[in-house]
């Protein structure tokens, strides 16, 4: 309602920050986290209440952090918590995961709390609304200053934020006697239960695309017209590709004057290698995303790296060339806003672009900086290799040009790894 947000300062994407009375205490700082399938409170906010750990009980599920990481729990308590906005409270005994981690909040109130409150939190209205046990509605603010503090800081540390998800624990497998190095790695993989396929494939054009499952009919009927309207944006190979017009935009190397040029001694590779080297050379000519080149001042050897399916990427070993280049500052976003901005959406298209660096050209100039040697010949790229530095920021700088009317309002962008929302 237009009403509540009377007293709302206009920001952008702000978390609803309150405050609670736990523990007979005043708690500030009390994140209400949609996104959390867990109650946490920090150890420091622990201390703080003067709680004994006498009071824990064991845990022991797992809990894992925003990068995946497993976080250390002290243990778990129930705590009687009232939530009030000054004319009507309710209270409640919420069970609190005791973490031993730094937060810039105090306490995380997840799921569980919300869902046992029935309560709702509006982002928008910066408000948190549920219903006492008489029925009356009870509306509390969020303390936007705190709030704002409170991601300023999240954002100084990596784990400032907390995105925890509460799993049973998991059997160990036994260790086998023979598995050492990096045999155990791949005995691991091969033990990793696959994902359900929630994906049914659907023919749009002539071509194969992959729609979720969880979309009903008249839902992949409508993703599917739309699809229909638009191949011509979609690719599956470089030559579907048109690439960007270097008027538009092209990458540049900025380069020392001096930095004297580097020849790396020549590398040498087995029959295996030497093949995959070959067939890549062979792959990027016809793709017109390298020329042959003759009397380079900069020379590079290619590198082979497995990837995880068992074939090799090739690689070019830019470490000399991009010494010799500054760093470009251009801002990318950062990944917890995204992250925000996207949740609640009612519908998410995930989108890659197909080798979306090399549709980028690099400028006549700085072409020959970018020679690389192989069995046969020298090479350099005509377009921008994933090696070089700053390539990012070049991808972003387009990302920010091309999408400059959506992004922020459909679409969030973070380098060539795109989101489209309702």
């Amino acid at each position: 309602m237009k009403a509540d947000l009377r007293d709302v300062v206009p920001h952008d994407n702000d978390p609803v920050v309150i405050l609670v009375v736990t523990a007979g205490r005043k708690v500030h700082r009390v994140l209400v986290d949609q996104g959390s399938s867990a109650n946490v409170m920090f150890w420091p906010t622990f201390n703080k209440l003067q709680l004994s750990p006498d009071q824990l009980r064991p845990y022991t599920g797992c809990l894992y952090g925003f990068a995946g990481d497993q976080v250390e729990v002290r243990g778990y308590l129930e705590l009687r918590t009232t939530f009030t906005d000054g004319s009507a409270s309710r209270t409640e005994n919420i069970r609190y995961l005791v973490v031993n981690a730094h937060s810039a909040y105090n306490i995380l109130l997840g799921r569980p709390t919300l869902n046992r409150l029935r309560g709702v939190s509006f982002t928008r209205h910066m408000k948190l609304k549920l219903l006492d046990l008489s029925g009356k509605v009870i509306m509390i603010k969020s303390d936007q200053q705190e709030a704002k503090k409170c991601y300023e800081n999240s954002l100084k540390t990596k784990r400032g934020v907390f995105m925890v998800v509460e799993r049973p624990p998991m059997e160990e497998a036994p260790m086998e006697e023979d598995c050492v190095g990096a045999s155990c790695v791949e005995n691991a993989r091969e033990r990793r239960p696959e994902l359900a396929e929630n994906v049914v494939e659907r023919q749009i054009g002539g071509k194969t695309f992959k729609l979720s499952r969880s979309l009903d009919q008249e839902e992949q009927n409508q993703v599917a017209e739309v699809i229909s309207r638009h191949l011509d944006a979609f690719a599956w190979s470089a030559s579907d590709m048109p690439g960007i017009d270097p008027d538009f935009l092209c990458h540049r190397l900025t380069m020392d004057p001096k930095v004297r040029p580097v020849r790396q001694r020549r590398r040498k590779f087995n029959e295996e290698r030497q093949l995959v080297v070959q067939e890549e050379t062979r792959k990027m000519l016809n793709a017109n995303h390298i020329r042959e080149i003759q009397y380079p001042d900069w020379l590079a050897n290619v590198v082979l790296v497995k990837k995880a399916n068992g074939k090799w990427r090739m690689c070019v070993d830019f470490t000399d060339l991009n010494k010799a280049c500054p760093k470009d500052s251009y801002p990318l976003p950062r990944i917890n806003a995204l992250v925000e901005s996207a949740s609640g959406c009612r519908m998410l298209n995930f989108l890659d672009a197909f080798s979306g660096y090399n549709q980028i050209k690099m400028h006549p100039r700085d072409e020959c900086k970018t020679a690389f040697m192989t069995e046969t010949s020298c090479y350099c790229y005509t377009v921008m290799s994933f090696g070089l530095k700053n390539a990012g920021a070049t991808y972003q700088r387009l990302m920010d040009k091309v999408l400059a009317p959506m992004l922020g309002r459909n679409v969030q962008a973070y380098v060539d790894d795109m989101v489209v929302t309702s």
